[in-house]
């Protein structure tokens, strides 16, 4: 490919151009970060505000059919909403784990 190009670049068909590279040392600019660090807290209070209401909903569900007097699953669905708390609670620590630069 390089040979192509070079050959190409001979008869002047493609001009020969110096790319930058820019070098920032292996980190993101501070601006980026600052907004993604931003957006995963948003992010994460949302999970949280969406385990709380999970929760209550499936407990006004029991509650209502226990009134009823009517049987149904409803630990099932707690167990994979409390299950779902315990993914976005956990979450960021192992990404945290696993991502973050020594020393940082």
């Amino acid at each position: 490919m390089f040979s192509i190009h070079r050959a190409l670049a001979t008869f002047g068909a493609f001009p020969e151009v110096e790319v930058p590279s820019p070098d920032r040392g292996g980190a993101a600019p501070a601006d980026l970060a600052a907004m993604v660090t931003t957006a995963m807290n948003l992010i994460a209070w949302a999970g949280t505000a969406a385990g709380v209401v999970g929760v209550l909903i499936t407990g006004t569900m029991m509650a209502i059919s226990h009134q009823r007097g009517e049987s149904s699953e409803h630990m099932s669905r707690l167990g994979l909403v409390l299950g779902g708390c315990i993914l976005v609670a956990t979450a960021g620590p192992i990404v945290g784990f696993f991502f973050n630069a020594p020393g940082a």
